[in-house]
């Protein structure tokens, strides 16, 4: 990981709904290989900044630009630049009529106009990646949370992403399931994928992350390595999230 080689750079990044200011003047950059969580309560903007990164939300002001590529340049191909971006949402979002295998394919032969042949060896591969390999003809309707999630990561690495992105990837599953998503999240990690993880995963972020931030408000408040932000954060707001989040209070 190469700290002066971002992949990610975001500058002077506003966003409203309506009169709410849900990103303020945000500053952020990813290196390459760097896997950044992103923390913070419920309605800091965390999910926001993530859905500006590939410009599913458009902001008002500022520049996002991944890869080299300004994504906020009016001029910009829009769709061309969401190819090396992948998402994992927190619901699965998968065809319920299509199989984990057709899951992944549809877009490798829709979008890159790839063979079938070879769609299905690009999916098959990323379904092994996953754990999935078994259950490459099963239908949503037929697997677990856990393997919904799976292979929606499966069908993002399909598109041979530079980058991905996950949106609280574990909150919609039960808790005996998270653990598998997160296993295959690690792998991803230790091979040098770029990530930018939205979660309330503590553990996770303290394990795998190299940078942990914090947001609230609308803000970034305080970022650094998990060792030091999670054990010792410098700011009061931090501080006070991670004592609730930590050492929560028994009904």
């Amino acid at each position: 990981m190469t700290q002066t080689d971002p992949l990610v750079e975001i500058r002077g990044l506003n966003k409203y709904f309506g009169s709410n200011h849900v990103l303020r003047d945000i500053d952020f950059s990813v290196a390459r290989g760097e896997v950044v969580c992103v923390i913070g309560p419920s309605g800091s903007g965390k999910s926001t900044l993530l859905r500006c990164v590939n410009l599913l939300e458009t902001p008002q002001s500022g520049t996002v630009k991944v890869n080299e590529q300004e994504l906020t340049d009016p001029d910009c191909d829009i769709d061309a630049a969401r190819r090396q971006i992948g998402m994992v949402f927190q619901q699965f979002n998968l065809f319920p009529h299509h199989s984990a295998l057709d899951n992944c394919t549809l877009a490798l032969t829709t979008v890159l106009k790839k063979k079938r042949d070879e769609a299905e060896r690009i999916a098959r591969e990323n379904l092994e990646r996953v754990g999935l390999a078994e259950k490459v003809d099963a239908y949503p309707a037929r697997l677990s949370g856990g393997q919904q999630q799976r292979v929606a990561i499966a069908r993002a690495l399909s598109m041979d992403p530079a980058l991905m992105l996950f949106d609280e990837p574990t909150s919609a599953l039960d808790p005996e399931l998270v653990g598998e998503v997160l296993t295959v999240m690690r792998r991803l990690a230790d091979e040098g994928m770029t990530m930018i993880v939205v979660t309330h995963e503590i553990a996770f972020a303290r394990e795998v992350a190299d940078r942990v931030v914090f947001m609230d408000g609308g803000g970034i408040v305080e970022q650094g390595k998990p060792s030091t932000l999670l054990s010792e954060p410098r700011e009061p707001r931090t501080r006070d999230f991670l004592k609730r989040v930590l050492e929560p209070v028994a009904d």
